[in-house]
């Protein structure tokens, strides 16, 4: 095939990143609603003119892009799906109650594909009380494409939005960093080693925790009904989609601050280190942490009144505190050094 001369002009998904291009494509609508609290550039929309207000947020997963079908089973790809949307419920500090499903599929697929798919889509709903509304099917040439769509509620005074960190405040993380990132390093590991000998047997036994993170994630509504509990509202949050470091900077962006976050606090699982000392690269646990992505804990801040609320809070790491305005979003090493934390380029 000839290549495509270049063309004058042409700007590359990698100078703008994920977010960027959002802010970019988003840029100049308009409000026409009051019932439109909040457009893009959050977790979720938020609707309604009412002290409860709608929470919505789309998903979207695609075939060779966010999972490999020779090593994901369709169940747990069901409840993966319905799971990141009701992540982005629970970084608003929201109640997830409603979702919606829409596949792209092709005939590669059969009935009882789609029946096993929506199996694991039906044990998340169940496991999180939440009720399948509606969605749709279409016909697709490019494998399956699933996008889910989570409807939720808070209260006005409830909801954390991310743009709402203050200097001062104390930045927590749920869960454990870089352990979805180190399973998917090890289906990949092990589907080259498949590739080159279809006779070799995988024995992933010793990595079922990573395994798990990576191929049914949890989305952190407990989290939130810890919060609840124990009176607490955060200052800013958000979800860990695509690592740390994505989410401090956009947090921070949002927040006009900057932030600093201690790389002794971060709590990395001990398979996750693992992991990265049987990579032919010895790859760094704080590396996994800070870009691997796909864990989908929760990035939030809360003012230091709340320190001693938190601290005993199970599950829940304090990892740093928010700095001035103007000032860059670093990771402070053990040797007192700091680190600028840099967020990937495009990132589906």
């Amino acid at each position: 095939m000839e290549q495509l001369e270049y063309q004058e002009g042409r700007t590359e998904l990698d100078a703008l990143g994920k977010y960027g291009l959002i802010e970019r494509i988003t840029d100049g609508f308009e409000r026409h609603h009051e019932s439109t609290v909040k457009g893009p550039g959050d977790d979720c929309a938020v609707l309604g003119t009412g002290k409860t207000k709608t929470l919505v947020s789309s998903q979207t997963l695609a075939e060779g892009v966010h999972f490999d079908m020779m090593y994901t089973p369709l169940k747990h790809l069901g409840y993966k799906a319905a799971a990141v949307a009701l992540s982005n419920i629970a970084a608003m500090n929201g109640q997830a109650r409603q979702l919606l499903m829409n596949l792209a599929v092709s005939n590669r697929y059969s009935v009882e594909a789609i029946d096993e798919l929506y199996s694991g889509v039906r044990l998340c709903c169940e496991r999180y009380d939440v009720d399948l509304a509606g969605g749709g099917i279409t016909s697709s040439r490019s494998g399956m494409v699933i996008t889910a769509t989570a409807i939720g509620e808070a209260e006005e005074g409830m909801i954390a939005y991310r743009n709402g960190a203050k200097l001062h405040d104390l930045v927590c993380v749920s869960g454990d960093l870089g352990s979805a990132y180190s399973g998917l390093l090890v289906l990949e590991r092990e589907k080259v080693t498949y590739q080159a000998n279809p006779n070799f047997q995988p024995d992933l036994a010793s990595y079922d925790y990573v395994l798990e993170r990576f191929l049914k994630p949890e989305p952190r509504l407990d989290i939130v009904k810890q919060l609840e509990r124990l009176g607490v509202v955060p200052s800013a949050m958000i979800d860990l989609s695509e690592g740390l470091a994505a989410g401090v900077i956009q947090l921070c962006r949002a927040s006009g601050c900057g932030c600093e976050v201690y790389e002794e606090r971060l709590p990395i699982d001990y398979q996750t280190t693992r992991v990265c000392s049987e990579m032919s690269n010895n790859m760094l646990p704080v590396s996994n942490a800070l870009n691997g992505g796909g864990d989908y804990e929760l990035l939030f801040t809360i003012g230091q009144k709340d320190y001693e609320k938190v601290k005993g809070m199970e599950g829940v790491s304090i990892i740093g505190h928010i700095t001035d305005e103007g000032m860059p979003a670093v990771m402070v090493t053990p040797q007192n050094s700091t680190i600028t934390l840099v967020a990937q380029g495009f990132r589906s």
